[in-house]
């Protein structure tokens, strides 16, 4: 009698265990992931040691937006994951002068990318990039400290992971979509 109660015992930890694997990997592998912010190139919208939620799904069926935070494969060392702003899209031309990014767009409109997450200098003199089909310009929030595609160039397509849906540490900064333009425009 014990010895078939050991059995079954044993025989639903197993399935457990099999059913939250069949959910677990599936998820972890194809729609979000956990991110921990490692470093200070996001401060102050992001700090060190926050831990992220990130959704690799809806870029699959929607378009990338500038001024999504993204977290994407470092393009010179694919191995590494980044986390910074999408300021420039495809086709388009960015020229950095000083504290004004300017943006001409595929239809060759320009406008002065306003920035209100920002908070330092960007520092960069006669800096010109014009993207690919396929390219994206990334830029840290805290722009004195960032390494970013004015250093190592745009980002394509294929590297980008997903945007952070939650900020789950510490807890004093719970929320959903940290980094949002919205949450900024919400803060005014």
């Amino acid at each position: 009698m014990k010895n078939e109660a050991v059995r079954k015992t044993v025989k639903e930890f197993v399935q457990y265990a099999l059913l939250a694997l069949v959910i677990v990997v599936p998820v972890r592998m194809f729609v979000a992931q956990p991110f921990i912010v490692d470093g200070t190139s996001m401060d102050s919208t992001f700090q060190n040691g926050q831990y992220l939620i990130v959704d690799e799904l809806s870029y699959r069926f929607s378009d990338i937006q500038r001024g999504d935070v993204v977290v994407f494969k470092y393009p010179l060392m694919p191995s590494k994951d980044f986390i910074k702003r999408i300021i420039g899209l495809p086709g388009e031309t960015i020229s950095i002068n000083g504290n004004t990014t300017t943006i001409t767009k595929t239809d060759g409109t320009t406008f002065v990318l306003p920035e209100p997450y920002t908070h330092s200098p960007t520092l960069q003199e006669g800096l010109k990039t014009t993207l690919g089909s396929d390219e994206y310009y990334v830029m840290g929030d805290n722009r004195t400290v960032s390494f970013d595609s004015r250093g190592w160039g745009p980002v394509k397509r294929n590297l980008i992971i997903g945007t952070p849906v939650a900020r789950l540490f510490p807890l004093s900064v719970v929320g959903i979509h940290p980094g949002s333009l919205e949450s900024f425009a919400a803060k005014k």
